[in-house]
């Protein structure tokens, strides 16, 4: 026959109990994701995008010769009232079907930099412009949530066929901002070319566009809708001040 104390019975039924309830599950907690987990930090200031993002598609949107043949370069840098001797970026160049063009348009007196975040894209950019002899071309690689741009530096900033893929617009613009002229008789601006269809199918709507630039203090000077030649062109310039990061309101998605 066994006897044990009082005292230890209780002590050996903690003993025993405290494991069991330690590795029971805890039904009654829900782990909190954190909605910033998959976004930069240095983005995490500004409201996330609050619509789909389109994946990354490459960086040639269609043939050369093929877009040479409905003039859309020529319209466009017409459209964005482009002059010989201004400085201008080319954001998301890519192969530098842009580039090209826009060095030849704004000639000898005036610059090109051509901006990128795939880093083959810049080197393949790179080893055309010195082919070329395209000795008005400057190179930097970007980021996703800013372009890196030197302040107070450009009249014209072309984003062609390539604003749906930013993941943080509102970084991404409000990084933007400083970069343009801030010349009082003739201030510089932002050209955007996309196409009107779903994120999802690499496209975004005129309205969100329009909004979420309105959101970090750009006004929208011009628009018109041009399907022969690939989309529509919005033209932007920024006024008043910047909005502080926590100021933004971001915008719902809209069609």
């Amino acid at each position: 026959m066994m006897f044990i104390a009082k005292g230890f019975q209780k002590t050996a039924i903690v003993a025993v109990a405290l494991p069991m309830l330690l590795g029971a599950p805890l039904t009654g907690c829900k782990r909190v994701e954190d909605p910033d987990a998959n976004r930069p930090e240095t983005s995490r200031a500004y409201p996330p995008a609050s619509r789909p993002v389109s994946q990354l598609a490459g960086n040639q949107w269609s043939t050369e010769t093929a877009r040479d043949k409905v003039g859309e370069a020529e319209e466009i840098m017409k459209a964005a009232s482009l002059d010989p001797g201004m400085t201008v970026a080319d954001i998301g160049a890519g192969e530098g079907y842009y580039t090209v063009r826009l060095a030849e348009r704004v000639g000898e007196n005036g610059r090109v930099l051509a901006q990128d975040i795939d880093e083959g894209a810049i080197k393949r950019l790179a080893d055309r412009v010195a082919r070329d002899r395209l000795n008005n071309v400057s190179i930097k690689l970007g980021a996703g949530d800013d372009p890196r741009l030197p302040e107070d530096s450009f009249d014209r900033i072309f984003m062609v066929h390539m604003y749906h893929e930013i993941r943080e617009p509102y970084a991404f613009l409000s990084r933007l901002r400083p970069a343009i002229k801030r010349n009082m008789d003739s201030p510089g601006e932002v050209i955007v070319v996309d196409v009107n269809r779903p994120i999802e199918q690499h496209g975004i709507a005129p309205k969100q566009l329009f909004c979420e630039f309105e959101a970090v203090g750009y006004q929208l000077l011009g628009f018109m809708e041009r399907p022969e030649l690939g989309g529509y062109f919005a033209r932007f310039r920024p006024v008043g001040k910047a909005p502080l990061p926590g100021k933004i309101k971001p915008c719902t998605a809209k069609k």
